[in-house]
């Protein structure tokens, strides 16, 4: 057996067998069938949560997914996060031929073949994101949407031979830090906190041999953590939302109309000219929005005539309701829940299924809708200043 990618340690009496693997490498997943069957440990720690272990054991729950759920809960945003960060797994993936996160499946697979106690050690994808989302500002956001979104237009291929070199310790660490410096407020909450938090699910693994299957990234790190204690309830914490947002989201709409209210007592025409502005801007940017994405005519002109209302009341969002009236009039087929997670491999694909083209409609409105409030805004700010 190989020992290149593995790293034996021993504390508090046990035995960690640490398996880095390239998350769509045949070798890797061949590795991991190799070392479980040749080691028989008492248990199996997989990179994997609770709802992707859901996932790879049903592939086929995109089928019951509601649209419609999505949209009013308010998780367009992250579902299409969530697609376009696995596309480029997929892309490589399908590229040499197998399934994304098949070294994890073969973990899943062989821990059962020897009746080892399988443990799903990585934190919940959503308490990450929230982490994340918490954590990088407004600037933030919007520089993490155009990475993500621009991941899928990349059809850049790599050799295998590369693909094994992301396993050395060496590339990875260049990798890492090349990735600090260009985004460092996201590498804590992507990388740091689920190094401890899967160093001590890992401590935590019952029985006196423990193999643990992981991204070659995480590996420097959680050998690191093993010897620190974790507070997994604190790493767990959903950070509570800022009331200053919130504030803010009431205070805009709340200082537009009493301005324009104004106005509209010392010179109503000046008034007329600020209440149509505020209407062509926000209409418009957000019809744009919901136009880019190639909408349905009745959802552009919702979002046309939503948008003006909507940014005024910090509980409505243009894009939920030029999405609902796209889904309702675009309904996705079962084909387009069953083609899901291979469509979003190709920038065509993802921009076809009716599924991720109402995630768009939904995002694109919502942008729109936000730059026609601070153009339209600024607008009715201008006049008022000019008349009084």
């Amino acid at each position: 057996m190989t020992e290149e990618n593995i790293t034996r340690i021993n504390l508090d009496g046990k035995e960690l067998i640490l398996i880095g693997t390239a998350h769509v490498s045949k070798k890797s997943a061949e590795q991991v069938k190799e070392v479980i069957e040749e080691e028989q440990p008492d248990s199996v720690c997989v990179e994997l949560d609770e709802g992707r272990y859901q996932s790879i054991k049903d592939p086929n729950k995109w089928k019951d997914m509601d649209i419609f759920k999505v949209i009013k809960e308010k998780k367009a945003t992250l579902l299409l996060m969530n697609l376009v960060i696995s596309s480029s797994q997929k892309r490589v993936a399908k590229q040499f031929g197998i399934k994304p996160g098949q070294e994890m499946i073969q973990g899943i697979d062989s821990a059962k073949e020897i009746d080892a106690e399988l443990v799903l050690a990585d934190r919940n994808i959503q308490t990450t994101f929230a982490r994340i989302w918490h954590g990088i500002g407004l600037g933030g956001k919007a520089k993490l949407m155009v990475l993500i979104t621009s991941s899928i237009f990349n059809k850049d291929t790599i050799s295998e031979e590369e693909l094994e070199k992301m396993k050395t310790q060496d590339t990875l660490n260049a990798i890492l830090d090349e990735f600090t410096t260009s985004f460092p407020k996201l590498k804590k909450p992507l990388i740091d906190e689920r190094d401890q938090y899967l160093a001590q699910k890992i401590k935590e693994a019952p029985g006196d041999k423990v193999v643990a299957v992981l991204g070659a990234a995480h590996v420097p790190g959680i050998k690191k953590e093993l010897y620190n204690e974790q507070d997994l309830k604190k790493l767990d914490e959903v950070p509570p939302k800022s009331k200053v947002p919130k504030m803010i989201a009431w205070a805009i709409p709340l200082l537009i109309l009493g301005i324009i209210a104004y106005t509209f007592y010392t010179n109503p025409s000046a008034g007329l000219y600020q209440t149509l502005s505020w209407i062509l801007w926000n209409g418009s940017f957000s019809a744009i929005g919901a136009a880019i994405a190639l909408g349905h005519p009745l959802a552009v002109l919702t979002a046309f005539l939503i948008a003006p209302l909507s940014s005024l009341n910090p509980l409505m969002a243009a894009g939920w309701f030029a999405g609902i009236v796209q889904a309702t009039l675009r309904r996705p087929k079962v084909d387009d829940f069953e083609n899901l997670a291979d469509d979003v491999s190709t920038a065509k694909g993802f921009w076809n299924n009716k599924v991720t083209r109402i995630l768009l409609i939904v995002i694109l409105t919502n942008i729109g809708s936000t730059l026609g409030t601070i153009i339209g805004g600024a607008d009715v700010i201008r006049v008022f200043l000019e008349n009084l």
